[in-house]
């Protein structure tokens, strides 16, 4: 578990410290609580992608209470190559900021509900929804790969059907029998045939 504090600049900065000590305070309560560790509290800067790759947290917490664009910025790089959870406690409620926050890859954008007792449904929504957005991200990849795969044997047929006057059950036969004598994937034999293919000219 990562916590992310940022405490922006103000005038006024004993009721500010007093507030930030104060959420600090109900966040550590909730986590604790939920049976969550810590495992380390930083601030969101140029090193946390360092940070987060020696760490390895489960879930990413930020508490933001003002506009919370450049931690976000932080957090993208950080969890770039591999994405978690990240949670966002904070007090602005600008749509904007709320769609940014989530099209930077947070999964629960929580406005002015930092309160011990809301942290354990918090952090199972966030899961759950990080969890559901990455079988999508995984099914969406999965069928791009099979339609690029699918395209290259359907190249590789009209190859064959051309050269050796073939129909397409033929040329995809032809293509199968190929794949099994080498022990390869259709769509491995089909891209040597588009090497061949370009080689050759």
């Amino acid at each position: 578990m990562l916590i992310n504090t940022v405490v922006p600049p103000d005038n006024d900065q004993s009721a500010q410290a007093w507030a930030a000590a104060e959420r600090a305070r109900a966040l550590r309560i909730g986590l604790l609580e939920a049976g969550y560790n810590i495992i380390a509290v930083f601030p969101a800067d140029i090193h946390l992608p360092e940070r987060v790759a020696q760490l390895q947290p489960d879930l990413i917490i930020i508490d933001a209470e003002s506009d919370a664009r450049d931690v976000l910025e932080h957090v993208v790089v950080a969890t770039r190559d591999a994405p978690r959870p990240i949670v966002l406690f904070t007090e602005d409620h600008d749509t904007s900021s709320m769609e940014a926050a989530m099209d930077a890859g947070v999964s629960a954008y929580v406005v002015a509900g930092l309160k011990a007792e809301r942290i354990k449904p918090v952090l199972d929504v966030a899961m759950a929804r990080f969890n559901a957005d990455q079988k999508l991200r995984s099914e969406l990849s999965d069928t791009k790969l099979k339609l690029a795969e699918r395209k290259k044997v359907d190249r590789a047929k009209g190859l064959l059907m051309a050269r050796y006057n073939l129909s397409e059950e033929e040329a995809y036969q032809k293509l199968r029998r190929q794949a099994m004598d080498k022990n390869l994937k259709l769509s491995e034999v089909a891209q040597r045939i588009l090497d061949v293919a370009d080689l050759l000219g």
